[in-house]
């Protein structure tokens, strides 16, 4: 936190931000602490200390993306009728609530419950949040504060940061047991509530209120929009492989998933100490549209990579090589595009519903992960040639690049 707090204090040449921007930065980093101190412990909690079997593990986790992802375009939707400061403070005390209640649940039902309470709050909070970044970001633009995309990387990095403290609080943590973690999530987000009922403005200058009633009719009929949140679906579809293909490379070639940790790590290392020199370097060169298909392209580069390296079938160290190299293009590309394609959306969206649009950037996306994970499984599963299924998946972030909307 200190790291991030020290960007936004004595940057001033590259990021001057205003007071809201920081506190909405920082809240990012904080929401990640508090989820990610638990979200890593809970598969093994629930088939160890619940006793669940593995099919309703995968199930109940399903449910905790559906319940985040699949409603964040309501909770932007509530963004936009009745402001960002009751729909985050609302999300925050659920989610306490949701903590606090998956500590001491030992029933199914009852760890069932917990986790819809869990996800549903970060549908309600992060599109609040994420919204009201976005339009502050083309504010800080207008006041002649610099690039939209250095504020939304910044934006990036407190929430890559948040993820990587968080499994170390955790892991801390869980030497006293799992509840002692899920309290201690819960303890975050009540300093965060606090912290946000005290600071966060009751109104927001320049943000309107409008009726929730006929948005949603307008964005389907918003083919720009549309087209991105494809493009931005088969990012996050590529991105989803470090928890998917990836496991079973590295299980390949080395034998175990010992690796991962250390992959995982380089993967939030990058983000944290490059993503602002990188969206610096890009935005004084290249328009969104093709930053974000540089993004794309160095997303297939890096499966490409894995699958010209099957062929050879090295294991060990070096059959590593091109896993790590997966890893380091992947994020590379993931620095582009994920600001990107959040600094685009106040361009596509409607007047007025600024968090309807960044809701439904991932509910949509989600969606297509949801579908196209399944998909991805068969084809890792399907006894193809080695190389083929990476081939397979560098053509969706390549072919993606035909989606993105073209600028007036």
């Amino acid at each position: 936190m200190s790291a991030i707090a020290t960007v936004l204090r004595k940057d001033p040449s590259r990021v001057r931000l205003s007071p809201l921007l920081r506190l909405l930065i920082l809240t990012q980093l904080a929401f990640n602490v508090g989820f990610f101190a638990v979200l890593p412990f809970l598969s093994e909690h629930l088939g160890t200390a619940v006793g669940m079997a593995g099919w309703m593990v995968g199930f109940v986790l399903g449910l905790r993306t559906f319940s985040q992802q699949g409603l964040f375009v309501v909770g932007g939707a509530l963004a936009d009728r009745y402001g960002i400061r009751p729909v985050v403070l609302a999300g925050c005390a659920l989610r306490i609530a949701g903590f606090a209640w998956l500590g001491f649940a030992e029933a199914t039902w009852a760890v069932i419950g917990a986790v819809l309470l869990i996800g549903f709050a970060a549908a309600l909070f992060s599109p609040a949040v994420e919204s009201e970044v976005a339009r502050q970001a083309v504010v800080h633009v207008e006041e002649g504060g610099g690039s939209r995309t250095r504020v939304l990387a910044l934006f990036t990095v407190a929430g890559q940061a948040g993820a990587f403290v968080g499994p170390l609080l955790g892991a801390l943590l869980l030497a006293v047991d799992f509840r002692a973690v899920c309290l201690a999530g819960a303890g975050i987000f009540v300093l965060v509530l606090a912290g946000h009922a005290w600071l966060l403005p009751q109104h927001i200058p320049g943000r309107r209120r409008v009726q929730v009633k006929g948005g949603v009719g307008v964005l389907v009929r918003n083919r720009r929009f549309l087209a991105l949140c494809c493009a931005y679906g088969a990012y996050l579809l590529a991105y989803n492989q470090l928890y998917l293909a990836l496991p079973a490379e590295v299980e390949r070639v080395t034998g175990s998933q010992s690796a991962l940790a250390w992959l995982f790590a380089l993967s939030s290392l990058l983000v944290v100490t490059a993503q602002l020199p990188v969206t610096r370097w890009v935005g004084d060169r290249l328009a969104l549209r093709r930053s974000m298909a540089a993004g794309l392209l160095l997303i297939a580069a890096g499966f490409a990579v894995v699958a010209l390296g099957r062929p050879a079938g090295a294991t060990g160290t070096t059959g590593l090589l091109p896993a790590a190299g997966f890893v380091v293009l992947l994020t590379l590309g993931q620095m582009l595009v994920a600001p990107v394609a959040r600094a685009w959306v106040p361009d596509l969206a409607e007047e007025g519903r600024l968090g309807l649009y960044t809701g439904a950037l991932s509910s949509v996306s989600g969606l297509i992960v949801l579908v196209g994970s399944s998909l991805t499984g068969t084809l890792l599963d399907s006894g193809l040639p080695a190389a083929v299924p990476w081939l397979v998946l560098a053509a969706v972030p390549a072919a993606a690049i035909a989606l993105l909307p073209r600028r007036p």
